[in-house]
C-alpha cells in the first residue's frame, strides 16, 4: 500500500513539474497530491479503512490521468534502472528518489514545487517545504530512507545514470541533466 501510494504521488508530482503539463493535467495532479497526503497514511495504518482506500483509488486514477498526458521525469527514469538492476519495488524506488530529484528540479520548478507544498498541506508554500513534506510522508508510511537501505551499490551509479538518461521519461523533466548531475542525484538519495 505504501509503495503503490508513493508511486501515485510520484506520478502526480512529476506530471505537475513536467514540461508537457497543461491546465488539465495540473488540476488532476494537484487533487491527487491532496488526496494522497490525506489518505495514504490512513490506508497504510488501517488496511481495512474503505474510505481511505477509495480516496486513494481516486488519487491514483487522477495521477494516472495527469502523467498519461504530461509524462514523467527523472524520478521514473532513474527508478526504472534501480528496479530492473536490483529487482526492487518500483514504488519504493520512486519514493526514495523523489525528494532528491525534486531538489534538483527546484532550480527551474520552484513555483510549481511551492504549489505541491500547498497541496501536501504545508503552510509554507516553497520548494523546500514540498521536499520536507514528501520526506515526512515517506517516513510516516515506513519507506526506507535511502538507496543504501535498498542494497544499491555506489559502484553501479555511473551505469545507472547513463541508462536513466536514455529512458523516455527523462525527456519531459523540467531541467535536463548531465551524466554527472544524474550521478549526483543518485548519491543525494543515498
Amino acid at each position: 500500500t505504501a509503495a503503490t501510494g508513493m508511486d501515485a504521488l510520484t506520478h502526480a508530482v512529476e506530471a505537475y513539474v513536467s514540461t508537457a503539463a497543461t491546465p488539465i493535467t495540473d488540476a488532476c495532479a494537484l487533487k491527487a497530491i491532496t488526496l494522497i497526503a490525506q489518505y495514504l497514511p490512513r490506508a497504510v495504518e488501517h488496511g481495512g479503512d474503505m474510505e481511505a482506500r477509495e480516496q486513494m483509488a481516486y488519487a491514483q486514477f487522477l495521477a494516472g490521468m495527469a502523467f498519461n498526458n504530461a509524462s514523467l521525469g527523472y524520478v521514473h527514469a532513474m527508478a526504472h534502472q534501480l528496479g530492473g538492476f536490483y529487482d526492487l519495488p518500483h514504488g519504493v524506488c520512486n519514493a526514495v528518489l523523489l525528494p532528491a530529484v525534486e531538489a534538483f528540479n527546484a532550480q527551474v520548478a520552484g513555483a510549481r514545487l511551492a504549489d505541491i507544498a500547498t497541496a501536501l498541506g504545508e503552510q509554507d508554500a516553497s520548494a523546500s517545504a514540498a521536499i520536507k513534506a514528501i520526506n515526512a510522508l515517506k517516513d510516516k508510511v515506513n519507506i526506507p530512507r535511502g538507496l543504501k537501505d535498498l542494497g544499491a551499490k555506489e559502484d553501479d551509479i555511473p551505469l545507472l545514470a547513463a541508462n536513466a538518461l536514455k529512458d523516455a521519461c527523462s525527456l519531459t523533466n523540467p531541467i535536463q541533466a548531465s551524466q554527472e548531475q544524474i550521478e549526483q542525484i543518485f548519491r543525494d538519495a543515498w
